[in-house]
């Protein structure tokens, strides 16, 4: 049985940092994309960014990128979203993701993705 286990998530001031942490077991997942998604009250899900579980290339949202770091321990079975000077904006429920076999030019579409966690609430706010 595959599982996502996301948590991390928590109330943050605006400028602080955050890291998301993504526990994947329950079968391999070389050459999947593992990607990390949000969905905030009201709006769609959106793609953040999402790395390749074999040789590591990433790709972030332009609304992330810079701020944002994905890395993974596939050792460990992990992947890790560091989010540093989070913007009210980044308010949403984050989720992990995983995508069997999926090409680069697919790793920010949702609808690719097989398998998804539970969510964790991410809150920037004063």
């Amino acid at each position: 049985q595959v599982q996502l286990v996301e948590s991390g998530g928590g109330l943050v001031q605006p400028g602080g940092s955050l890291r998301l942490s993504c526990a994947a077991s329950g079968r391999s997942f070389n050459g999947a994309a593992m990607g990390w998604f949000r969905q905030a009250p009201g709006k769609e899900r959106e793609f953040v960014a999402a790395i390749k579980w074999s040789g590591g290339s990433r790709s972030y949202a332009d609304s992330v990128q810079g701020r944002f770091t994905i890395s993974k321990d596939t050792f460990k079975g992990m992947v890790y979203l560091q989010m540093n000077s989070l913007k009210p904006e980044d308010t949403a429920v984050y989720y992990c993701a995983a995508g069997m076999g999926l090409i680069t030019s697919r790793v920010r579409d949702g609808a690719a993705y097989t398998y998804w966690g539970q969510g964790t609430q991410v809150t920037v706010s004063s």
